[in-house]
């Protein structure tokens, strides 16, 4: 994850190197065993998990010699971290790991592990039509931010199959409450492409021009997909307004399932699928979907799983507020629950790889945690964090949490790289 400020310094070293109520109406024309990746030689796909087989112990005075000698470097600012055998859940090494501090997208951990400990990992948000009032019809969002082309081609079809001939299409948005636009974000980073307004419906994650990267996204995300139905149905004019109730679909597609989902919003840090996922989350327990609560409620599936949230303060699932607060002992905590826990598990799976996929594709070159780490980034303009599992050259799982605030991010980048990678030994 980005924020403007860094996105714009990131621009010039690349050129160097290189909800209503009412109806409105527009018109328009396994078991128990530790769990571990094994190298990841460069396939499109990572096949599995393989099991630890370090058999020696840790040999762990080597292992703190060698972290504290490449914490020491100057370009991780401010570095708090925690090291842990990911079998036994022992600290092996540690730097005010209790220390709330600014996580940036490690955030996503906490929402993907909330996610799974409250759904299944099949399970999908379903968008919905119905039949409204004076002929329209109603597209209910249900939480889907990644609605295709495809899928307006589909529910378009359903509709016609059902026989309606609709004067307009309307878009409810009630499934999710609160303020659509958080005040801990910044309205510029819409046209930079790191967050929209959060309305339970989008096409392709609100962009505009493309369906991945950081393209600049839509201030009106839902209303974009009424109208992408109504051109689809031939239809002039399109809007927002409430759905019936009880009123029966006419149409209907589902998302991807959950673990689709996670993965994709891992591997590129997506906020806005983040954001979604929360509240996700605030849903399936039972609570409105406003950011507030898709905040509280993460936080509370994680303590009421016996993880400790001291300190913690999250303001957005996403991480792309300033203000949001983690200790790094609670990252590896969740990361070494995932190592030997069913449900947690798939966790792990969707982690990027150093060196291979998503944001650490161009990662830990010449590096030995290459093809043998696996991380979620964090990265605003003075945050830079690494949070995942690596296996050792001895065969032991470390699960860790590294976080760099008030440095400059390609060098805390490549300063934490080689942090990560002095755990393969």
């Amino acid at each position: 994850m980005q924020n403007r400020l860094w996105a714009t310094t990131a621009i010039v070293v690349a050129a160097a190197v290189a909800g209503t109520t009412g109806v409105a109406v527009w018109k328009a024309t396994q078991g128990h065993q530790v769990q571990v990746a094994p190298a990841y030689p460069g396939q499109p796909a990572v096949t599995g998990l393989a099991a630890a087989t370090g058999t020696e112990p840790v040999d762990e005075p080597a292992l703190a010699a060698r972290l504290d000698q490449l914490a020491a470097n100057p370009d991780l600012g401010q570095l708090v971290g925690e090291v842990v055998d990911a079998t036994s859940g022992q600290v092996l090494w540690q730097k005010d790991a209790a220390q709330p501090v600014r996580p940036a997208s490690t955030t996503k951990v906490l929402t993907a592990a909330a996610a799974l400990l409250t759904q299944a990992p099949d399970s999908v948000l379903t968008t919905e039509v119905v039949a409204g009032g004076d002929g329209s019809i109603v597209l209910r969002g249900g939480g889907d931010v990644m609605v295709s082309a495809e899928m307006i081609a589909d529910l378009a079809s359903q509709v016609q199959a059902a026989g309606l001939a609709p004067t307009a299409v309307l878009v409810d948005t009630s499934a999710w409450a609160g303020e659509e636009f958080s005040p801990e974000w910044h309205r510029e980073d819409i046209e930079a492409g790191f967050i929209a307004p959060m309305q339970p419906v989008m096409l392709m994650g609100a962009r505009i021009g493309g369906d991945s990267g950081d393209l600049p996204r839509s201030a009106t995300p839902a209303l974009d997909v009424a109208h992408a139905l109504a051109d689809a149905l031939g239809v002039a004019a399109f809007g927002f307004g409430p759905a019936p109730a009880d009123a029966e679909p006419v149409a209907r597609v589902e998302s991807a399932p959950l673990l689709q989902r996670l993965r994709r919003m891992m591997l590129t840090s997506d906020n806005i699928m983040a954001e979604a996922e929360g509240r996700a989350v605030a849903r399936a327990v039972g609570v409105e979907a406003s950011q507030e609560a898709a905040a509280r409620a993460t936080l509370d599936t994680l303590a009421g799983h016996g993880f400790d949230t001291t300190g913690v303060e999250l303001k957005d699932n996403s991480g792309l507020s300033d203000n949001d607060l983690i200790p790094p002992q609670l990252l590896t905590s969740i990361l070494q629950r995932a190592a030997s826990e069913p449900q947690l598990r798939p966790l792990l799976q969707v982690l990027p790889v150093a060196g291979a996929t998503g944001s650490l594709a161009t990662r830990f070159e010449g590096q030995p945690g290459r093809g043998w780490a696996r991380a979620k980034t964090g990265t605003l303009t003075t945050t830079s964090a690494l949070a995942g599992t690596i296996t050792s050259a001895t065969g032991h799982v470390y699960a860790y949490a590294f976080i760099s605030n008030e440095s400059s991010v390609l060098p805390a980048r490549k300063a934490l790289d080689e942090l990560v990678s002095g755990l393969r030994g």
